[in-house]
């Protein structure tokens, strides 16, 4: 492996360059200078006007909404750097758009996840930091280091702040019950499975609760919410239950489509996510929407990434 020999440079794509900025200031550096535009029939253009021959280079992108856009500027960039003499170059995708693609669940459908993992490493990408893949065999997708970070201590920190005395931690279907089942054992909370059936994409039926929410405060917890179809049958289903007050908690917050709309004449008092993907103004406004920061996570992987030293104590 290359070492760099001039230090730290991170440089932000459009997708959340407010992210990188925070990042920045936790690293006490400047954020690297790079013009990234697009030209009148919509090919991006790039330009690193910082000198990083030698350095070693992070790039914060995640491949968030407009999710082909913002993976082409990463790649872009990281030609760029390449061709630029940069001796290492980290991608820092806090999301990894695609990712839900990670399977051939149906014959004929491709599997994005692995198509976008060989782009990044095919444009020159060293290694790859991100923040809870939507499944954890993506990591094998790469030909490359991959550090999968977890964005459960910055959730349990607030969920803690709360002091939530009878709290059900809530899996919205089985595949997410190992995730849920970490925080409830963390938070000395119970456990609870809410059984769907998905009849097709982005729609789901909820069928029954498995676990007692009768009068309990819960806690709905996912990696994602996309068009909040899957969290406001939920919610729906835990009112009807008996549950107290309502909570979701998860780290994207994708938000896409009727999401807000839904969030907003949902029961749900308060939707919990972390800024791995920048929000526009009318997400913004939702009331009902407290955005936590992954900005010193990522700083302090960063850093010891650099540092050739362990990242395994941001694993817990």
């Amino acid at each position: 492996m290359v070492r760099a020999k001039h230090g730290i440079k991170v440089f932000s794509g459009n997708a959340n360059p407010a992210l990188a900025k925070e990042i920045c200031e936790r690293m006490n550096l400047p954020l690297g200078n790079a013009v990234v535009t697009r030209f009148s029939d919509g090919e991006i253009n790039v330009q690193i006007v910082d000198n990083v021959r030698g350095s070693e280079v992070f790039v914060v992108q995640p491949t968030s909404n407009p999710v082909n856009r913002h993976l082409m500027e990463l790649l872009i960039m990281i030609d760029a750097l390449k061709r630029a003499s940069a001796a290492r170059i980290t991608a820092v995708l806090p999301y990894y758009g695609y990712s839900r693609q990670d399977r051939k669940a149906q014959p004929r459908v491709p599997i994005t996840a692995k198509l976008v993992a060989d782009l990044i490493t095919s444009a020159g990408a060293n290694r790859v930091l991100t923040i809870d893949l939507h499944a954890g065999q993506i990591q094998g997708f790469f030909n490359i280091p991959v550090d999968n970070l977890f964005a459960a201590p910055v959730l349990l920190d607030y969920i803690r702040s709360k002091n939530l005395k009878n709290l059900t931690l809530v899996s919205p279907d089985a595949g997410g019950v190992e995730r849920t089942r970490a925080f409830a054992k963390r938070l000395d909370a119970s456990l609870a499975i809410i059984d769907k059936r998905r009849e097709k994409a982005n729609v789901a039926q909820v069928m029954h609760i498995i676990g007692d929410v009768n009068g309990r405060d819960c806690l709905l917890l996912d990696d994602m919410v996309d068009t909040a179809g899957t969290m406001t049958e939920g919610v729906g289903a835990l009112k009807k239950a008996g549950a107290g007050a309502i909570m979701a908690a998860c780290t994207h917050a994708v938000l896409s489509g009727p999401a807000i709309q839904r969030i907003n004449d949902s029961a749900l008092d308060e939707l919990i996510v972390t800024n791995t993907i920048s929000l526009d103004s009318k997400q913004k406004e939702c009331k009902k929407l407290t955005v936590l920061s992954v900005a010193p996570l990522l700083a302090e992987a960063m850093n010891r990434i650099h540092d050739e030293s362990s990242l395994s104590s941001l694993f817990v």
